[in-house]
């Protein structure tokens, strides 16, 4: 059996321009989910250690949820399910953004929870034995440790959030996949198309890892 492998450099380069519109849109719901995911797992790591069970069973449930069930009906149920309970509609770029927000939050969250509590028990005894309140033990000694702690696996779960954008073509979001599928539909050239949007990818999560491993080299996290 015959088999002809042909690849069109030029037609993948051709395809960069009109790929590259969408390079805004990933880049956007990346890091505003990530940036609302940050603080809603903060909140809810916290939750997850408190001290009575009222304000740990809730952020149990969240994070449960939320981990237990893919991104991609996340955002569908966002996109789709939440307008029939709200009574009007959700663009689907804000849909994008709290699907990551609300997804890596979870995946925050236990992150954060782990975090803080790699803090050794005496890091807490020594801030209260110098005069701190709880609070100020907690906001000058603990939290500078266990956030030190937390950002290779905060860097982890960028990468992978990024990632997830891919999946949101399924709403309309104008991101890469979508603007390649739009790009296919005229051109009937996917082996290129999707190439080029696996280099951008790669080379926006590239990019994330070297940041991580320059601050792991300037002794900035650990």
């Amino acid at each position: 059996m015959e088999f002809n492998f042909q690849f069109d450099w030029q037609a993948a380069i051709d395809s960069l321009p009109f790929l590259l519109k969408g390079l805004p849109y990933t880049l956007l719901i990346s890091f505003a989910g990530l940036a609302i995911g940050f603080v809603i797992g903060i909140v809810f790591g916290l939750m997850r250690i408190g001290p009575s069970r009222w304000i740990r069973w809730p952020a149990v449930v969240y994070v449960e949820v939320f981990r237990g069930t893919p991104v991609l009906v996340q955002v569908l149920f966002i996109f789709y399910g939440l307008p029939t309970l709200l009574g009007g509609p959700i663009d689907a770029l804000t849909a994008g953004i709290a699907a990551i927000a609300l997804n890596a939050g979870a995946y925050i969250s236990e992150i954060v929870r782990g975090g803080v509590q790699s803090i050794e028990r005496g890091q807490r005894e020594a801030g209260l034995s110098l005069g701190l309140s709880p609070p100020q033990t907690f906001r000058y000694v603990i939290w500078p440790q266990a956030l030190r702690r937390m950002i290779p696996a905060l860097g982890n779960q960028g990468i992978v959030s990024i990632k997830d954008t891919s999946l949101f073509s399924v709403i309309g979001v104008g991101e890469l996949v979508r603007q390649g599928q739009v790009y296919i539909a005229n051109t009937f050239t996917a082996l290129e198309v999707y190439f080029m949007i696996a280099l951008l990818y790669l080379a926006i999560t590239l990019s994330l890892s070297l940041a991580l491993s320059l601050l792991e080299r300037k002794g900035l996290v650990g």
